[in-house]
This record gives structure tokens, sequence and C-alpha cells, in this order.
């Protein structure tokens, strides 16, 4: 069974405290919003847990693995994968190529046959095989974020972490990506959407995870958390003449 346990995570930039003793766990396949206001440390976090950035103290196991002191690769390679604000995909490679790159990078293929298999079945699951050929530079800002998502399904990762996946998204692709995220989600992975899409965060999650200036202030299911007092003043603030 999928565990992510998160521990204790202090971050410091400088004189900066960006993450203040956040604590969290994943436990099966759940899926989960991360939510918060703009500086709340979500970017932070989720560089921490993928091995982009080593937290001060604290720590992150998955799956009984210590993963907060490994490299990136090492990180994906122990089941954690994650996508990008802006797409990474190599715009002059075909989309069928991009997909191979991080099977291929990490060793995760037994040949050629195997590996075009692979990835005309992943391309296939997320119905973007008639564009195999086509470069990734033609395809939309959607169909971009579909590839991005097809390149971490390559790693086959326990826990996926999506990091605005709907930031210039045509509304009728968001529908689109909706459907395969539950899909993933249904297969047995774990999944956490970063995204300052509401309405999509609270048609998706089962549960809400709320960061504000590094502290995680509310975990729990989405109607419980948008009536927190804690978290309607991080997004609302509060009127100073009713604190008076």
């Amino acid at each position: 069974m999928i565990h992510l346990k998160v521990s204790n995570l202090h971050k410091r930039f400088g004189g900066l405290h960006v993450l203040k003793g956040v604590s969290f766990e994943v436990n099966g396949p759940e899926l989960i919003g991360l939510i918060g206001p703009n500086g709340a440390g979500k970017t932070t976090l989720t560089n921490v847990l993928d091995g982009a950035v080593t937290p001060n103290s604290g720590t992150v196991y998955l799956n009984d693995q210590r993963i907060d002191q490994l490299q990136p690769f090492e990180v994906a390679r122990a089941g954690l994968g994650r996508t990008f604000q802006v797409t990474r995909a190599f715009r002059r490679m075909t989309v069928l190529e991009n997909l191979a790159v991080p099977a291929l990078a990490l060793g995760r293929t037994g040949g050629a046959a195997e590996l075009r298999d692979k990835s005309m079945s992943v391309l296939e699951f997320l119905t973007l095989d008639h564009l195999r050929n086509e470069y990734a530079q033609a395809l939309s800002g959607g169909q971009q974020k579909l590839l991005e998502l097809g390149r971490l399904l390559m790693l086959d990762p326990d826990v996926v972490i999506l990091d605005e996946p709907f930031a210039g998204v045509h509304p009728k692709l968001m529908e689109i990506i909706y459907a395969y995220i539950r899909r993933v989600n249904e297969a047995g992975k774990a999944i956490i959407i970063i995204s300052h899409q509401m309405d999509a965060v609270f048609a998706l999650s089962e549960r809400l995870l709320v960061l504000n200036f590094g502290d995680m202030i509310a975990d729990g299911p989405p109607d419980e958390v948008k009536r927190d007092p804690a978290v309607i003043e991080a997004y609302l603030g509060v009127d100073e003449e009713e604190d008076a």
C-alpha cells in the first residue's frame, strides 16, 4: 500500500522561513488537493518532495524509504513523480519520442519494441495516439499538459504531483484532463493536485491540504475545509473593524 509520510519539514532561504514544521501523510491511492494563497510555500514543498530542494530539517518517507536526501532522479525511481507549472516537453521531438525520454533516463525499458509498446499504451490511455508523430511544439496548451502527464506515467510512480495542471487550458480540455486524473487515480495512484483553479480542486479532491505562510493550517474533507475560519481568513483576510 502506498504510504507517503511527511514529518516536521522546515525550509529556510536565508532569513525567510518558507516551511514551518509541515507534516501530513498519504495513505493509499488518495486524491488530494494542495491549496494556499500566493507565497504559502506550495512550490517549495513540492520541490522538497521531489528532491529538487533539501529541507533544513524534517523527513519524507515513501513506502518506508527515506527520500528527502535523494536527488530528483532517485526520488523518481523510488516512486514519486511530478509535473511542472510550465510544461517541459522537448518541443522539437515528437510526442512518441517525448514519452521515451523518462523511461530511457531511468533505464526502465527492456528494449526498443517494449518501449514503443509502453509509449503507445500510455498515448492510447490519454487518447493522444493520433498525435504520436506530431512535434510537441505543435500541441495546444492542454495537449502539452496531457503529454507531461504521459511522460510521468512512463515512470509508473506511486505518487503523482500535478503542479497547476489546468493553467492556460481551454475549459473543454479541462474536463478531459479531469477525467484522466480520475482514471489515473482509479488505477491505484495517489495524486496531489496543486492549483489556483478552486472549482477544479473542489470538484476532484477527496481531501484538501491548505498551506499558509509555511504552516499547514487545514487537512480534511473539502466541505469542512472551506468552512474552516483559518482558511477563510487566509484567503479573504479579516475585517479590522470586526477584530477591534
